[in-house]
């Protein structure tokens, strides 16, 4: 069913676009290369556990916490869950 002046599909095309671009932006986040015995951020080392678990991992469990707080808080994402959200 075609919605205003978009052709069949677009609406789909473009929710799956939308998840593409989150995907590869979580990638892209993931760390790469040698990981770090002691924090970047704040020096505490970091378990030998976490480092064989996240390779190139380059800080500890609260700096971490802390990032992912921050980058939340700067989503640019509209979670409104309206379908017109979606059409950016």
């Amino acid at each position: 069913m075609a919605v205003g002046w978009a052709r069949d599909g677009a609406v789909q095309e473009q929710i799956d676009a939308s998840v593409g671009d989150a995907v590869e932006r979580a990638r892209s986040l993931l760390p790469e290369g040698e990981g770090l015995a002691h924090c970047e951020q704040c020096g505490e080392p970091i378990p030998v556990a976490r480092r064989k678990a996240l390779a190139g991992v380059r800080l500890c469990i609260d700096c971490q916490s802390d990032r992912e707080k921050r980058q939340e808080a700067f989503s640019g994402y509209d979670r409104r869950g309206n379908k017109d959200s979606q059409l950016k």
